[in-house]
């Protein structure tokens, strides 16, 4: 989360209106409802997990091992062991 000066985004009346109740302190202004968006969309690590992940599944099936996939994914057993038998 980054800090955005009032003064740039508020207009002068609304500001003015804010500073009755406080001044020089942090304020922490929630999102609405439903607006969120999930885990690693906003950046895109969930796509590219999710390409990594059916690239994994693809070589295991092609008959890679799973000792291989960790050798080459820097992943653990039990990781690349989830990936290749669930059920995506």
């Amino acid at each position: 989360m980054k800090y955005i000066k009032a003064y740039s985004i508020f207009p002068k009346d609304l500001l003015e209106e804010i500073q009755k109740y406080v001044q020089g302190e942090l304020v922490y202004i929630p999102r609405q409802e439903g607006v969120r968006k999930g885990w690693g969309e906003e950046s895109g690590y969930k796509e590219i997990l999710k390409l990594r992940n059916e690239e994994i599944r693809q070589k295991f099936c092609n008959g890679v091992t799973i000792h291989e996939l960790m050798e080459q994914y820097f992943l653990s057993y039990d990781s690349i062991k989830k990936i290749v038998y669930s059920k995506k």
